[in-house]
């Protein structure tokens, strides 16, 4: 195994770049036995969700420096979900509050091998609208990378904030992250999903996809290659296809390979990609040469891996959110 050297860096560097994730936050209600359906359950555990607040807690969790744009209902829930922001020590000077909506919720049932259906309740939630009014372009703009995924790209105004934002992160230098994160139950249909994610899909610097989203987008076998490289445009750094716990690949202009997984006991796989990409971003974040260099790229997402791998052995996104003490570790015990 080789050593992971400086690839995470501690605390006290956090202020090497600041990333400031794009969308939604909201309430996951996990059943409290796995292998049931929604109307079987007989509990709920509470948890705060929501793919880009958990990459922003991730990254904090890890010693870097994040922020969180996105707006809440003004309710007992929404005020609980930006104080944990807060709690994780995340800067949360774009949160927003909407006296007129409430508060995204969404019920995940946990099958028996720790994948996830959804059932949402958002109509409309207060994150689908936010304007481009609201957006605070100065914290923005103070960014080393500017992180988002899909689901705020589904209606308006939330759509127009989203694009807009993005926009003047490009025009002020700043690198563009991009997770899809597909969530077809709030979709009119699978092909506004895929016509909606595509739609931003040559803005981004860089993108991570599941390997179900690869065969979701291509509508092809996500393991073959031909299918990924497809989802390849000029100008993209890198592109990142993770397989769960057999690990990821990873593409760039110049390399390509795999790096491999790790085997874990397994009992909620929400949150696992999102402890991957705010792993991913932290580091790109210190060192934007990794793309550009196979070795640091390698150690990078052995170390994503790790985080992934330990955000699904315990319910619920953030509160299973992994330290770097807890990564190293399991690297160290080995890969699968």
């Amino acid at each position: 195994m080789a050593p992971l050297g400086d690839v995470v860096p501690p605390a006290a560097t956090a202020a090497s770049g600041l990333v400031v994730s794009f969308g939604e936050m909201l309430i996951d209600f996990v059943p409290d036995v796995a292998g049931v359906s929604l109307a079987e359950s007989g509990g709920f555990v509470k948890a705060p969700g929501g793919a880009p607040a958990n990459v922003a807690c991730a990254i904090s969790k890890l010693g870097g420096s994040s922020a969180f744009v996105g707006k809440f209902g003004d309710d007992e829930f929404g005020h609980m979900l930006v104080d944990i922001l807060k709690q994780n020590d995340v800067n949360a000077e774009g949160c927003l509050f909407d006296q007129h909506a409430r508060t995204a919720l969404a019920f995940v049932t946990l099958k028996t091998n720790g994948e996830r259906e959804f059932m949402f309740y958002r109509n409309p939630s207060a994150d689908m609208l936010l304007t481009e009014a609201e957006l605070n372009l100065d914290l923005i703009r103070r960014a080393r990378i500017f992180h988002y995924g899909s689901i705020s790209l589904i209606t308006e105004p939330c759509r127009s904030a989203h694009v807009a934002a993005m926009r003047a992160a490009k025009s002020a230098g700043i690198l563009c992250s991009y997770d899809p994160n597909v969530r077809l139950p709030l979709w009119p249909s699978a092909q506004a999903a895929r016509d909606g994610i595509m739609s931003i899909w040559k803005e981004a610097d860089f993108i991570k996809v599941s390997d179900d989203e690869v065969a979701f987008l291509t509508q092809g076998d996500a393991y073959d290659e031909k299918n990924v490289l497809s989802l390849w445009f000029e100008g993209l750094k890198l592109l990142v296809v993770t397989d769960g716990e057999k690990g990821c690949r990873y593409f760039t202009k110049d390399f390509k390979g795999s790096v491999a997984g790790y085997a874990v006991n397994t009992v909620d796989t929400t949150g696992a990609g999102d402890a991957f990409v705010g792993s991913l971003l932290l580091n790109v974040a210190k060192d934007d040469s990794i793309f550009y260099n196979e070795a640091k790229l390698r150690e990078v997402l052995q170390f994503s891996n790790a985080c992934g791998a330990i955000c699904t052995t315990k319910k619920g996104a953030i509160p299973a959110l992994p330290t770097t003490a807890t990564a190293l570790e399991l690297i160290v015990k080995g890969t699968n």
